[in-house]
């Protein structure tokens, strides 16, 4: 695992896995043609997506391992490193993997929305797991893309490409969707946690020493990427993580409000305000009264 194998084109990559090279910029690759290996560290240039179709050791991305079972999805955005732990042993790897350069999406709709595909920045124990039938549609749109590859380069090539990738992560939206309802008591259990955080939080010093709790400070403490943190707080509750820290941060002003020993401005201080400003803005706009209002009228 020592070994940094680096790919900065899809060339690379389509020889390192002893497959042909049909576009400079995307390609599928079928991984069961690639030579038997042991594991290493991998650093992509482009855009990454693995389908998996058996166990092969784990995968070891960032500072997490994960036991990397078949059916699974893993999305890694270009300058990402990830690796395969086989323990030493040599292994065949099997699956698939679509790869596709940032240069291929530039002035297209895809390159334009591409940032708002959350699971690229989802850590490698976030990864999508697939039905049976979810893979046969991603086999499906793997094979359209193929098809456009296959066929010779003419007007329509590019259009078609990216529009067949568009389907395919639309598709990954969906299928995470799914994932989050029927993970719904791990979710629950996640939820529980991030209440029980916040709660935490502000009966101790943190906030003065900290400030507010930030979503990435949350997502960390639950070991949770910030986006699929936030993705599942949104599906949980319609908040977004930060709506929800904001109502947690006035339910909490809102119980020392009372306290007749405190002025507003410690109030805001004790909750990790630098300026009693932005507490009296987000508390007015909340509950629709300043908090020396509220503090006169309950």
């Amino acid at each position: 695992m020592d070994t940094l194998r680096r790919f900065e084109t899809i060339s690379d990559y389509n020889t390192f896995n002893k497959n042909e090279t049909l576009h400079p910029l995307i390609s599928v690759v079928d991984l069961s043609k690639a030579d038997p290996r042991q594991g290493s560290r991998m650093y992509f240039g482009f855009y990454t997506i693995f389908l998996k179709e058996v166990k092969c050791g784990d995968l070891v991305y960032g500072r997490h391992t994960y036991d990397y079972q078949e059916g699974t999805l893993v999305f890694m955005a270009p300058g990402q490193v990830a690796g395969m732990n086989s323990n030493g042993e040599t292994y065949q790897p099997k699956g698939y993997a679509l790869v596709f350069h940032p240069d291929l999406i530039h002035g297209t709709s895809l390159g334009r929305t591409i940032q708002e595909y959350n699971f690229f920045s989802y850590q490698s124990y976030e990864s999508l797991h697939l039905s049976s039938r979810e893979r046969s549609i991603v086999m499906d749109c793997f094979s359209k893309i193929d098809y456009e590859l296959e066929h010779a380069i003419d007007k329509h090539s590019k259009r078609l490409i990216v529009a067949n990738i568009e389907l395919f992560l639309g598709y990954c939206i969906r299928f995470y969707d799914r994932q989050f309802i029927t993970r719904n008591t791990v979710n629950k259990g996640i939820l529980e946690r991030f209440e029980r955080l916040l709660n935490e939080y502000f009966q101790t010093d943190k906030p003065q020493l900290i400030g507010l709790p930030s979503v990435t400070y949350c997502a960390g403490e639950l070991n949770l990427s910030s986006n699929y943190f936030g993705d599942l707080i949104k599906k949980e509750t319609g908040k977004t993580a930060q709506e929800y820290i904001h109502a947690k941060v006035i339910d909490v002003a809102k119980e020392r409000i009372f306290d007749q020993g405190k002025s507003v401005s410690q109030i805001a201080y004790g909750l990790g305000f630098k300026y009693s400003q932005h507490f009296i803005r987000l508390f007015k706009r909340r509950v629709g009264q300043s908090p020396n209002e509220y503090r006169m009228l309950n």
